[in-house]
């Protein structure tokens, strides 16, 4: 168990009403610190629900490299490993390799019975000092070990939003199949583009207060 007054505060990262995300040093070593005390009381159960799920899903995923590896949960205090790099929206990976590596990294992810359910964001692509994919925030992952029906329908929608990235950064190098993938989004996520998507937002920004300063990247839902 890590003692979070052990952990030395290096960099705030990211505060909203879920808690803060911080960068720290422990024993001479960068690791990442999500905080669910510094959640918004009437949120806090919620916070901590996420938190759990990327505990449970960062359990599945250890010693995958490229992904964080958890360090500690104590129901308060989530720490994981550190992942160098820039977010996607920083990096602008426009090398083809660069998704070819993506997409044999999520494969590795869905093959542990892991879907991401969160990769429209930018922020959540890392580009690692040598180029190469990195991929963080797994509070909304699902764990699923049978990879049922349900199972293969979210990790479609993972690759689909990764090559939605692909599309902005390397659209020449989508092939017939990719751009199949791009244009047949699943139901559920038609119905929220339809239904939900702008009070979401904006229940997003003027009630949870939200701000991040490793970058505002694009949201492609």
């Amino acid at each position: 168990m890590i003692e979070p007054r052990a952990a030395e505060p290096v960099r705030l990262l990211k505060a909203d009403a879920f808690g803060r995300i911080e960068l720290m040093r422990l024993d001479g070593k960068l690791v990442i610190r999500r905080d669910i005390g510094a959640a918004r009381w009437w949120l806090r159960g919620l916070a901590r629900l996420a938190a759990a799920r990327e505990a449970k899903a960062l359990r599945r995923l250890d010693r995958i490299e490229g992904l964080p590896c958890l360090l500690a949960w104590d129901g308060r205090h989530l720490f994981r490993s550190h992942v160098p790099g820039l977010p996607m929206q920083q990096g602008r990976p426009v090398d083809p390799d660069y998704y070819r590596q993506a997409l044999r990294l999520l494969a590795r992810v869905h093959a542990a019975g892991v879907v991401h359910n969160d990769l429209a964001k930018e922020p959540n692509w890392l580009v690692q000092p040598d180029g190469v994919p990195g991929l963080v925030d797994f509070q909304l992952a699902s764990v699923r070990p049978d990879r049922g029906a349900a199972f293969r329908r979210m990790a479609r929608e993972d690759i689909r939003h990764l090559l939605k990235h692909k599309r902005t950064y390397c659209p020449e190098a989508l092939s017939a199949r990719q751009r199949q993938i791009l244009a047949t989004p699943a139901w559920y996520s038609r119905l929220w583009r339809m239904t939900v998507k702008r009070l979401y937002k904006l229940v997003a920004r003027r009630l949870f207060g939200y701000w991040d300063n490793e970058g505002k990247g694009r949201v492609r839902d």
